[in-house]
């Protein structure tokens, strides 16, 4: 029997194959490439086709997501028609009768519309400004800029409540007796005047610097607007440090620069709160514009932010990378205390509902051995991928729930007790000792414990060591070793490098300890974290050898990250002759010389 004949879409027949054909291979039917790659297109259609089906139809389950125990924290910020709020402001969810159900359906799909008319709004402007030419461009954001300090100074700045303000320790109350103390102090103060004069000769206003080049540096953490990221981060290692003509220099700049008003491109939320931290020493006037703009950031369906906000539109989006547009825990978890001390400062509950509302809703939720994972979906309140870290992505979240509880004097149990639970679980799940005696952190990964720490959870040492008083079971002792061996393990990442500075990461296996493996994890950015630990450390230990290390890492990067433009990362740490990455993070002068 012949096979009946394919059909290609060009019309064109294919052969048909005859039950001789076989014993004769030089007439085998066969197919041209151009016949193979619309075949090819088709089934890439059809497989796309079910895959769309699988991911992208109606879930019945998400319009049921408001029985998994959220009815009280999903959509407390969103007002709710007359007559359908609670005495606390927030919208009621019964979840009860088709009624309900129905009327749950409506405000959800009201909401997605308003989200999906935003983005909208948002791309239709960004087109309309992608006809302008560069001339019509920098008119129209001068006119912008003129109007808005024209009504500004109409409107005068909002008066803010009066607060009680602790005493702020003067630069000279803390002299070290010993000489040989005050000779290293001055060489750290001696670095930071480096740092910012060839940052202040060559990249004065842009987020940071490339001292090599010797001219300004951004990247799309800033939104890759220039907003003078190196002067905000900066002001108070200036001011702790004495240097008090550049911290004017650096006041000015934020005085007569930095405007909220006209920056139009999608901000890091995690930066700007940054900004919002340090600005509220320096201009409360200014932290309140900027936390105005940030607001919007947390109109999703279940009130976690979104990682970067438009600060003229209010319009917010995720990074493409994070886990299928999730926000990433580090980051709204860094939130906290600014915001709550903004309430503070301000007498707007409107901040500290915000960041609470967050800590409700991660409270209710499930997670993995008692472990947060660092990806969590704005839009359906899910968890992403089961990745756990206490470093890169993780890490805020954990030290701004124990610092709450310390700025609150210790009332918010709350938070001590959501930090000793997540402790708890890390300790369990993600703290092992390596076969060379070494304690390290890893990281969760989908049921399995990588054996890798990076530089980023170095910190965790001086956390630990911070949080031992007030630990429950009588476990500060405890805590304080935890954080000796986390320091001690991050010090022998420094010795074991020939550059005496740590890589981003290193493994504990296949008979290598404390040692980075992988080239792109062999860099040094000046990086804060391990020093941060040594600090710490010193503080509640008064043992000398934290002072040690600390010192020979400040000697390791005035050695071979310094040059004539500033300082510079290194590439390889392993290499006697490494070469520069060309950057000078504003981190660097915020915590690292600090």
């Amino acid at each position: 029997m012949t096979t009946p004949a394919l059909l290609p879409l060009s019309g064109r027949r294919i052969p048909t194959l005859s039950p001789g054909a076989a014993s004769f291979p030089h007439h085998r039917a066969t197919l041209r490439l151009s016949e193979k790659f619309i075949l090819l297109l088709i089934l890439s259609a059809f497989i796309t086709l079910c895959f769309g089906a699988f991911f992208f139809l109606p879930d019945n389950s998400k319009h049921k997501r408001f029985d998994l125990g959220l009815e009280d924290v999903l959509i407390p910020h969103i007002e709710a028609p007359k007559g359908a709020k609670h005495p606390g402001g927030q919208v009621v969810i019964h979840g009860q009768g088709d009624h309900d159900e129905h009327r749950h359906r409506e405000e959800e799909e009201s909401l997605r519309d308003k989200i999906r008319a935003d983005h909208e709004r948002a791309l239709q402007e960004a087109k309309e400004k992608l006809r302008k030419s560069r001339d019509e461009l920098r008119a129209e954001i001068q006119t912008e800029k003129s109007k808005v300090l024209e009504d500004l100074k109409k409107e005068g700045p909002k008066p803010l409540p009066p607060v009680p303000m602790p005493k702020v320790v003067g630069v000279n109350d803390g002299d070290p007796g010993e000489p040989d103390i005050k000779e290293k102090r001055d060489k750290i103060r001696e670095m930071m005047k480096h740092a910012w004069d060839s940052y202040r000769q060559y990249g004065w206003g842009h987020n940071e610097l490339k001292p090599l080049a010797k001219k300004g540096h951004s990247t799309n953490i800033f939104g890759n607007s220039q907003m003078g990221a190196t002067i905000v981060d900066a002001l108070d290692s200036l001011y702790m440090m004495g240097l008090h003509d550049e911290f004017k220099d650096g006041q000015e700049w934020i005085e007569q620069n930095l405007d909220f008003s006209v920056v139009s491109r999608a901000q890091n939320l995690c930066f700007c709160t940054s900004v919002v931290k340090t600005l509220y020493f320096v201009f409360k006037v200014k932290a309140v514009q900027l936390a105005e703009k940030l607001l919007p950031a947390f109109n999703t369906p279940t009130g976690i932010p979104w990682a970067m906000v438009n600060l003229k539109s209010g319009v917010g989006r995720n990074w493409g990378w994070a886990s299928a547009g999730s926000s990433i825990l580090a980051e709204f978890g860094t939130l906290h205390m600014e915001f709550v001390h903004l309430t503070y400062l301000t007498g707007n509950p409107a901040y500290y509902q915000k960041v609470m509302h967050i800590r409700k809703l991660l409270a209710k939720m499930d997670r993995p051995n008692g472990l947060y994972p660092n990806y969590l979906n704005p839009r359906t309140g899910r968890w992403g991928q089961h990745h756990t870290s206490v470093g890169g992505l993780g890490d805020s979240f954990y030290e701004y729930l124990l610092k709450a509880w310390l700025m609150s004097d210790k009332t918010d149990t709350e938070a001590r007790k959501t930090y000793d639970d997540a402790i708890e679980a890390i300790e369990r799940h993600l703290i092992r000792k390596s076969n060379g005696g070494l304690t390290f952190i890893g990281e969760w990964k989908n049921g399995h414990l990588e054996r890798k720490m990076g530089h980023l959870t170095c910190f965790a040492g001086g956390m630990f060591a911070l949080g031992a008083d007030g630990s429950p079971d009588d476990k500060a002792g405890h805590y304080l070793q935890l954080g000796a061996e986390i320091a001690h393990t991050c010090h022998e990442s420094y010795d074991r490098t020939v550059l005496k500075l740590g890589p981003e990461a290193f493994k504990f296996d296949s008979g290598l300890e404390a040692v980075a493996v992988r080239q792109n994890e062999k860099y040094y950015i000046l990086r804060p974290e391990v020093i941060e630990t040594y600090w710490y450390m010193w503080r509640f230990t008064h043992d000398p050898k934290y002072r040690q290390w600390g010192w020979e890492a400040a000697q390791a990067i005035d050695k071979y990250c310094r040059v004539s433009g500033g300082f510079s990362g290194v590439k390889d740490v392993y290499s006697s002759n490494p070469t520069y990455d060309d950057v000078q993070q504003s981190f660097f002068l915020a915590e690292t010389l600090k």
